[in-house]
């Protein structure tokens, strides 16, 4: 009876093993469901970041007791995406609610991490769990991100004409990597170096900066610089537009000129005019110095723009040609942010009062004078008699 029983047992246990064996080979299990078909004949995918992919598979015929399920990867490396029995990704749907024959998924929302390649997967129910019955073809997915919008930067502060100063044109988030970009100077292409490009820490997309040197003129105040950004994912190039004039400082030309010209006489109004030509930006201090010390004096106009762009303004101070100021200077002083002052100056000058002339010794008050002096009658009288005294010793000597 023992015996027996034992001899059962062990017949048992070995059925079980070959059972067991048989269920673990994939061979036998597709030879013993020759109708099943899975089809998953959807070539490679190209998407954009923020639209909806759709990864579809269908079963058809008997097959063993086992789920379907969606595998990102292949190997060691593949993890289950999509599981009917859930938790579902919030972004996932089925295309056909409760189907057990169309297990088609909608991802909605693409990011860059969701590229990569999708497997449809039949597995069958084993004593230890699920092994992999059949699996679909994979579905390689890349998703291509558009750039951002470009952002230009130029220099931290203003430059005068003749340097030369960067500006920097930048993108991010974008894949695949190949990108390019095109400077133009009022709509003329400017040489520059290939942008600098770099992944991004989760290494699924990458950024991009580009720096151009340009050497500010004079005439740049209506300028603009232009940055393109072109993609694959992009049908019209990104544009950045830069104003020359944020990164320009002109500095004025600066002269005096005194009204009127030249010496005045004493006591007259001199008017000394400060013109101030050519700059940018508009602000600018005028101050007057007379002989080196600050004076407050001098009226300033309002900066008036030309048809350059460029701004002119002019200061006036008014001076009382006293005696004490002749030769005093009166100088211009013109401050624009961040430059050194620029300065000129006019010089007073006062005519030399007028010199008698031979014609002022016998008249008005000098006639007068003369009239009322004795001495000088006197002398005048002497002089006449010794010029008589002369002539007539030389009338005598001269006669036979």
């Amino acid at each position: 009876m023992a015996l027996t029983m034992t001899l059962e047992l062990q017949a048992l246990l070995l059925t079980c093993l070959v059972l067991l064996l048989h269920q673990k080979d994939p061979g036998a299990g597709a030879q013993k469901y020759p109708d099943f078909k899975l089809q998953q004949s959807q070539g490679p995918v190209v998407m954009a970041t923020g639209e909806t992919l759709t990864l579809n598979c269908t079963v058809s015929g008997l097959g063993p007791i086992g789920p379907v399920k969606w595998l990102k990867g292949s190997g060691s490396s593949s993890q289950t995406f999509y599981d009917l029995k859930g938790p579902f990704p919030p972004r996932v749907t089925r295309a056909v609610d409760e189907s057990n024959t169309d297990f088609t998924i909608h991802i909605r929302d693409v990011r860059l991490e969701d590229a990569g390649t999708y497997y449809c997967v039949k597995f069958i129910k084993v004593i230890d769990g699920e092994e992999v019955f059949k699996s679909g073809e994979g579905t390689e997915v890349s998703v291509h991100a558009r750039p951002s919008e470009p952002v230009m930067s130029g220099p931290s502060r203003r430059a005068v004409p003749g340097q030369s100063v960067p500006f920097t044109c930048s993108a991010a988030g974008f894949f695949p990597r190949d990108i390019q970009v095109k400077w133009l100077k009022n709509s003329v292409s400017v040489q520059a170096e290939p942008p600098n490009i770099t992944p991004e820490l989760s290494r699924s997309s990458y950024n991009m900066s580009s720096t151009i040197q340009v050497t500010l003129r004079e005439d740049d105040i209506r300028s603009e610089l232009t940055c393109e950004v072109q993609h694959i994912t992009l049908a019209d190039p990104l544009r950045r537009t830069y104003a020359l004039r944020q990164a320009l400082r002109v500095p004025p030309n600066v002269s005096v000129v005194a009204a009127p010209p030249g010496a005045v006489e004493v006591n007259k109004t001199v008017n000394f005019t400060c013109h101030v030509r050519g700059f940018y930006p508009g602000p600018a201090t005028v101050t007057w110095l007379e002989n080196g010390t600050e004076t407050n004096a001098g009226s300033t106009t309002r900066p008036r723009e030309t048809s350059r762009g460029l701004y002119e303004l002019k200061s006036t101070v008014t001076v009382q040609a006293g005696e004490e100021k002749n030769g005093s200077r009166f100088t211009c002083r013109v401050v624009l942010k961040n430059l050194k002052p620029i300065s000129s100056t006019g010089t007073l000058r006062i005519a030399a009062p007028a010199q008698w002339g031979p014609s002022d010794s016998c008249t008005g008050d000098n006639s007068a004078i003369l009239l009322s002096s004795p001495g000088i009658w006197l002398g005048l009288l002497l002089e006449k008699v010794l010029l008589a005294i002369v002539l007539f010793f030389l009338f005598k000597r001269s006669r036979p």
